[in-house]
Order: structure tokens, then C-alpha cells, then sequence
């Protein structure tokens, strides 16, 4: 069984600290029980102790309207905090990729002709994107109904490593500070992010776990009621969660990740199809940065948790994985989203990694390789195997 390894471009880098001679065994426990206890913003799971979304979602009694056909969940979007940011740079947006991506997401999302929905100046600009009084308020726009997720990046992972915010202890003055300067961070990230995706037409909403109520039990996912975004949904918005620090009812505090979130929510939402958007273009079986690593284009998880690389064939099944993470990085790791996307895709729902604003990315996000994949296609599938 080969070794998969998801590694960001990264300048300042440590290796993972694990047992690299176990991840074969490590890999398949954790798609069979469930990922670990949560370590950071891109690195976790949980078990989760949520009524089914037909217990939750309900009429308003109060409203004797029909309600309105809902369209199903098309796709649920994971923006990578290393896509999106420049990593090693503090608080620092990578702003030619975010354009990309938010103008390929409206290509995805919105069919036929869209204005912009950003009314407001963007501190230190002058300018104003969309003027109200060209807007057509007659426009009906036909769109289908995506969720955007997105990590940290730059932002909020400082924070939280400095003050061990993922460990825990809110009686501690650091602790606390650390909890508020990562909330500070990681939310002024998610409104540049529903900013420029509102910039595009992409009528967006930020909505981060800790004001949902979103809270966990030994780093465990507790209560996280999708109640709101599935709202937000059928009202016709794009949901933008975030990794976000969140209560935790045992150890005071933590990081609930992106790649948690995104896992829960496929869970309860079922899309079509989940989308990682990476700085990479997908899952390799050694870090891409060293000679001869090769792309694994497909891979098939059982029903067991096994797994299997379909395309390519590889000749050499034992090669050990280097993974590394950045200094300040508070996740550990490239196992665990690994480990994410597996289990999302024994679910039935296909999940595609990709590098985020290439050609690459807007035909996943397009959903255009749910009939079959093209050999010029570069990324990677995690599929229900058949």
C-alpha cells in the first residue's frame, strides 16, 4: 500500500513529528474510527452528537406560506489557508490567488450574467466595487448552491501557537489573549475572503463556528448545529465558514479546523462533490518538491477504510513519506486531511485536490470530472471504490 502524502509549498519547514514507519497502519485506523483529537486549524476530526438535519431543519409554524422547492447541495469548497495566503508571510493575503479562485467559483456557481455586491470601501481604498445605482434589480440569477470553507494561512496560526490555544486553558491570561488575537485574525482573513468573492457577484455570507454556537469536548466536536448555514442556503447565500478557536467543554478552549468543518458538513449536507483547493497539485506519494515524486491521480477507499491507488501504478509500494509543517504551524498535519478526505469520500461523494487558480481547479470546481477525468488533468480523485 502506498504512502500519500499532502505537502504545501513550504520555505521554513520541520519534520512531522510521528512514527513515519506506522502511517501505513495509522492511515487505515483512522478512516475505519475516525480522525484524531484536534491539533489545529487544518488537522482534525471528530465524532459529533447532532440531531439528523430533518430533526433540525423545520418550518417556520408562524408561516402558513408553501415553502419554496430547495435545491440540493452542489458543492462544498475547501480554500487552503496556503492557496489563499502567502504562508511564511504574517497576515499576509495572496491576493492574485484569491482573485483567481473567487472568479472561478462565480464561473462554477452563478450561470448567466451577475453584478457585484461589495457596496462598502475597503479600508485604505478609495474605491467602491459596485455601484448601487447601476445594479439591476431585475436580474434573476440561476445559481447553484455551494459552501465555501477556508483555512488560516498566515492568519490566526501565530496566535494560536504562541499561546497554545489549541491546548488549552482559558484560566491562563496567555490562553485567553491568544483565543481573542486568533479570533481577530482569522475573522478579519474570512472577511476579505466574502469580500472579494462578493467583488465577483457571489452573494456571500461569513459565518464563523464560535458565534454558531460550534463547541467541542476534548478537542472533539460537541455541538455544531448546521442549522444556520443550511438557512443561509435556501436563502439563497454562499455560507463562508472558517478554522475558528471554539469553546471546548473539558479543556476550556482549541481549534476547531477547516477540514473538520468540512467533513462535518458533508456528513450532514451530502454534496455532490467536495473540492480541496491546494498549493499543490494534489496528493503525492513523497513531498512534491523532491525528484521523482509522482501525482497519485486516483485513489479508491472501501467501505472498510482500506485504500488503494488506482492511477498511477507504482512500482515501489514501501517508500517511507517525509511530512513537514511549518514552524508555526499549530495543525501537525498532512495525515489527518488526508484522512479527511477519505472519510468524506466513504460517504459516496467524490472528493477532488487540486491546485488552486489553474485551469486544473475550475474544471473540478465546474464539476466536469464526474464522467471521467482527462489525461491532461492534473490533480487527484478520493472516490468510493465500486
Amino acid at each position: 500500500m502506498p504512502l500519500l502524502t499532502l505537502a504545501p509549498a513550504i520555505t521554513r519547514a520541520t519534520t512531522f513529528a510521528g512514527s513515519l514507519d506506522r502511517l501505513p497502519e495509522l492511515l487505515d485506523e483512522l478512516t475505519r474510527r475516525g480522525a484524531p483529537k484536534q491539533e489545529g486549524f487544518a488537522g482534525s476530526t471528530a465524532a459529533t452528537a447532532e440531531k439528523p438535519m430533518d430533526q433540525q431543519r423545520h418550518l417556520n409554524p408562524a408561516s402558513s406560506a408553501p415553502a419554496a422547492p430547495v435545491k440540493p447541495l452542489h458543492c462544498i469548497v475547501k480554500l487552503g489557508g496556503a492557496a489563499i495566503t502567502c504562508k511564511n508571510e504574517f497576515e499576509t493575503i495572496n491576493e492574485e490567488n484569491l482573485n483567481i479562485v473567487s472568479s472561478q467559483l462565480r464561473q462554477a456557481m452563478i450561470l448567466g450574467p451577475c453584478h457585484g455586491v461589495d457596496w462598502s470601501r475597503r479600508p485604505g481604498s478609495s474605491e467602491i466595487p459596485t455601484v448601487v445605482d447601476d445594479l439591476d434589480d431585475q436580474l434573476d440569477l440561476d445559481s447553484k448552491k455551494f459552501i465555501v470553507v477556508h483555512g488560516a494561512g498566515s492568519f490566526g496560526h501565530f496566535q494560536a501557537s504562541k499561546s497554545g490555544v489549541h491546548k488549552g486553558g482559558l484560566s491562563r491570561p496567555l490562553v485567553k489573549s491568544g483565543f481573542v488575537a486568533t479570533r481577530i485574525s482569522v475573522t478579519s482573513l474570512n472577511l476579505e475572503i466574502v469580500r472579494a468573492l462578493a467583488k465577483e457577484g457571489i452573494p456571500s455570507v461569513g459565518l464563523s463556528p464560535f458565534s454558531c454556537g460550534w463547541s467541542t469536548c476534548e478537542r472533539n466536536i460537541a455541538m455544531a448545529d448546521t442549522t444556520t448555514v443550511g438557512d443561509a442556503i435556501d436563502a439563497g447565500f454562499v455560507p463562508v465558514l472558517h478554522g475558528d478557536a471554539v469553546l471546548d467543554s473539558l479543556q476550556g478552549c482549541t481549534i476547531l479546523s477547516g477540514d473538520v468543518i468540512i467533513r462535518h458538513l458533508a456528513e450532514k449536507l451530502r454534496p455532490t462533490y467536495v473540492v480541496f483547493l491546494t498549493d499543490v497539485f494534489g496528493v503525492y506519494d513523497r513531498p512534491p518538491t523532491e525528484p521523482g515524486a509522482t501525482l497519485l491521480k486516483e485513489i479508491a477507499v472501501r467501505e472498510d477504510g482500506s485504500w488503494s491507488v488506482l492511477k498511477p501504478e507504482l512500482q515501489d509500494m514501501s517508500r517511507q513519506v517525509e511530512i513537514t509543517v511549518a514552524a508555526h504551524d499549530t495543525t501537525g498535519g498532512m495525515v489527518t486531511k488526508i484522512s479527511e478526505a477519505a472519510m468524506i469520500a466513504k460517504l459516496g461523494i467524490d472528493v477532488y485536490i487540486v491546485k488552486a487558480a489553474t485551469n486544473h481547479s475550475e474544471r473540478a470546481l465546474k464539476g466536469l470530472l464526474k464522467e471521467g477525468v482527462p489525461d491532461d488533468w492534473l490533480g487527484t480523485i478520493i472516490r468510493l471504490a465500486k
